[in-house]
């Protein structure tokens, strides 16, 4: 039997979605004027979806098994290769560029059944944390119209929370799913790097970037992580290691385990968000959980060193990206004319901030004493987290340092944009998997989302963790 996941809008799925099943949840969420009030997606592959899932059915009938996710509607972030599909980056310069391949991610997906109903909107090449900083207008939060969903994949986030699909893909590079799954109440998982292949995934920062889902559940999440997961031959970053049964381990409970709160955690978060953060630690420690305290004294540089090596990746990535071979191009009277016209049209201010300050930090007479330093720091704070975790198991810390707040409330003073992602950027500069799981409200109702860390490939511990966060939560 094919395992059951949680549909978009809130009840259990169990069985394949059938097409006439997709034209009921398009008519009961009134999707057109939903979306324009969310706009969660660029593209909406209604009549694709549709003819997917009628494929589904008869194969169904067939007495075939279509796969561990058939018929799940599934959203992916538009920073994913998918054939034939507008891949935008939500940005001018390659709007409307069509791809010629599919991301690892999005044919493993397919294998297993599922049904692509669209890509979703993100902050422009991913870089930002409330979505507002896309070429094609900024994502609301389903929860509340007048709040942010987060970024950069709050297009994703939002896509779940508010029901149109019931699976979404991001890519983290810094916070990018765990920080909008945060405020958007549900779950989000960066996996260890190399976990998942990033082929097909428009770089920004390579050695930091990837992809994870958000869900309702935990469950949910890891049967998608196993789905998406694994070696793959076109990503040679990935890890040669067969996956644990996720799933499998979901209901031990956290006996016997350590939590580590660390006793120097960067301040920043909000009160409510703290006292939330505390009743996790009450919570987990009620059920057989030891709570020890640790320390992590790099934690604190984390986002000083994210963004020299981010930037300086990102002016790397994104210099391919010239007029020439594909996507926008602005014509000029020479070459560098040309390059200079097209990246100026074609790049918002975010993007072309992070160029200049990577390019800057990897030029000549400056890369010792900026973009050398980082990698010092980034190694540090390696080893900061490797002794933390000699002496527990996972550690607690907040998703987000608040709740979700008004659009134009951050995108004045970039730092303070910047500060959303204090939490989430180690475990990217480590490599070590992070999960978002909704514990509770704070301010005005909305969510908030503690984050449970494990150190390399200790997403077993981690699914354990989460699970019982989530059993626990009020």
């Amino acid at each position: 039997m094919r395992r059951a996941l949680v549909l978009g809008c809130g009840g259990p799925i169990g069985f394949a979605w059938t097409a006439a099943a997709l034209d009921a949840l398009e008519t009961a969420l009134g999707w057109d004027a939903r979306d324009a009030e969310i706009h969660a997606f660029n593209t909406v592959l209604a009549d694709e979806a549709r003819r997917r899932a009628a494929d589904i059915d008869a194969a169904v009938a067939a007495g075939n098994d279509p796969g561990p996710l058939a018929g799940v509607p599934v959203a992916l972030k538009d920073n994913m290769c998918t054939r034939g599909v507008p891949t935008t980056c939500s940005s001018r310069i390659l709007e409307g560029w069509k791809p010629p391949y599919d991301a690892t991610v999005v044919t493993r997906l397919a294998e297993a059944g599922a049904v692509l109903v669209g890509k979703t909107n993100l902050d422009e090449f991913a870089m930002g944390s409330s979505t507002e900083n896309s070429a094609f207008g900024p994502t609301r939060n389903p929860l509340d119209l007048t709040r942010v969903p987060g970024g950069s994949s709050g297009g994703s986030a939002a896509a779940v929370a508010g029901g149109f699909a019931a699976l979404g893909f991001g890519s983290d590079t810094g916070g990018s799913i765990r920080q909008p799954a945060a405020l958007c109440g549900v779950v989000g998982l960066k996996p260890t790097y190399g976990r998942v292949s990033r082929h097909g995934l428009v770089a920004f920062a390579s050695s930091l970037d990837q992809i994870g889902p958000f869900t309702h559940t935990v469950a949910d999440a890891a049967l998608a992580l196993q789905v998406i997961g694994g070696v793959d031959p076109h990503d040679s970053t990935t890890i040669p290691e067969p996956q644990p049964d996720y799933s499998a381990l979901l209901d031990r409970g956290v006996a016997g385990l350590r939590v580590g709160r660390i006793s120097d955690l960067p301040a920043g978060a909000d009160a409510d968000v703290q006292a939330r953060l505390d009743a996790a630690f009450e919570a987990l420690a009620a059920a057989g959980a030891t709570i020890v305290d640790v320390t992590v004294p790099a934690f604190t540089f984390g986002l000083t060193a994210y963004y020299i090596v981010a930037p300086a990746e990102a002016s790397s990535n994104l210099a391919r990206f010239d007029g020439v071979r594909y996507g926008l191009r602005v014509d000029g009277p020479d070459a560098d004319a040309m390059f200079a016209a097209t990246r100026t049209a074609g790049f918002g201010d975010e993007v072309k901030r992070r160029i200049l300050l990577g390019t800057y930090a990897l030029s000549a007479g400056y890369y010792d004493a900026y973009y050398g330093k980082a990698l010092k720091i980034r190694r540090l704070m390696a080893d900061d987290f490797a002794r933390a975790y000699e002496q527990c198991d996972v550690m607690l810390t907040p998703s987000s340092p608040s709740v979700a707040f008004p659009p134009g409330t951050k995108t004045s003073d970039p730092y303070a944009m910047y500060l959303c992602d204090t939490y989430t950027i180690p475990s990217n500069l480590t490599g070590h998997p992070g999960m978002s799981v909704p514990f509770g409200t704070g301010a005005d109702g909305l969510p908030v989302g503690v984050q449970v860390l494990a150190p390399a490939l200790g997403e077993p511990v981690m699914f354990q963790v989460a699970a019982e966060l989530e059993r626990s939560a009020p």
